[in-house]
């Protein structure tokens, strides 16, 4: 029988950064970006002890956007335009790299007196052609300024771009598909059809997509154009991703991102120079990876 629905299935890799693990769905052998988004990582759920947290030195980016969104935690974002900046959960930091920017994400001081929980998505938004040299930029949204509507037993939250008939105060750069639903048990709720390239990420419990279930930490890409109705088989959080196809394919080394490889090479090189931009207060650093 054809599969009308699943384009790919991915399985998400494990990696470790700043002390902690997440899974990595994009880039995929099998599928490089699906819309902008090109990288696609679900941090934790962790469980730091007392004195312990996130510490992400500073580390620098070219040509892409990063997104950051939590369910659980704070992380402090720092960055070498001078911003300071807790994101929290249902809050977007949409971090803009353009011709280069340096950050670090940690956990607050005064926050590492307890147990503190981290649990969240991180993803990064490749910028197209005509923009990847335009000037950094950070923009923070607080949750309360997204939309969020229900659907029957789904309550869904537009983080970026359009979905539903409702559309994010988050300037994106091309059409962007970017929705976190949370879902009772047996809820039902068909995916937007208004963005060419779609996936479904299971962050947490379980669905049914297509007469197969789906589990935690799997990505599901779609045909374009499927008609798809997700159905919640225990409580569930999801997250919808995708928009128009990029305008050509990308390189990708460490933190860089770029149409032209001798670019990254120049990137590579600017920080090994430390020709970066530093973030203020900050004086550690990831070395240029050896390869």
């Amino acid at each position: 029988m054809t599969d009308t629905i699943h384009d790919l299935i991915i399985q998400p890799k494990a990696r470790d950064i700043g002390g902690f693990s997440v899974r990595r769905s994009l880039p995929h052998a099998g599928r490089r970006t699906v819309g902008p988004f090109i990288f696609f990582d679900h941090m934790g759920p962790a469980t730091f002890p007392p004195g312990a947290g996130i510490d992400v030195r500073p580390h620098p980016h070219i040509g892409l956007a990063t997104v950051t969104y939590l369910f659980s935690g704070e992380i402090v974002h720092r960055d070498s335009l001078g911003v300071v900046q807790p994101i929290r959960p249902g809050d977007v930091n949409w971090m803009t790299a353009g011709s280069g920017i340096v950050h670090s994400e940690r956990t607050d001081p005064a926050r590492r007196d307890g147990t503190e929980r981290l649990h969240g998505i991180q993803t990064w938004v490749a910028l197209p052609k005509a923009d990847e040299e335009i000037a950094p930029a950070f923009v923070h949204h607080p949750a309360r300024t997204l939309p969020e509507f229900a659907d029957g037993g789904a309550v869904c939250r537009v983080i970026a771009g359009t979905a539903y008939g409702h559309e994010s105060p988050v300037a994106v750069f091309q059409p962007t598909l970017y929705v976190d639903v949370r879902l009772s048990p047996g809820a039902k709720l068909r995916v937007d059809d208004g963005h060419e390239e779609r996936c479904v990420y299971v962050a947490i419990g379980s669905i049914e997509l297509g007469g197969r279930t789906c589990a935690e930490g799997e990505m599901i890409v779609l045909k374009p154009g499927a008609d798809v109705v997700i159905s919640a088989t225990s409580d569930a959080r999801i997250m919808l991703a995708g928009g128009a196809p990029l305008d050509g394919p990308r390189h990708i080394w460490w933190n860089f991102v770029s149409s032209s490889s001798d670019r990254l090479e120049q990137a590579k090189r600017d920080w090994k120079d430390g020709k970066f931009a530093r973030v203020p207060g900050e004086t550690e650093f990831i070395p240029l990876p050896e390869s």
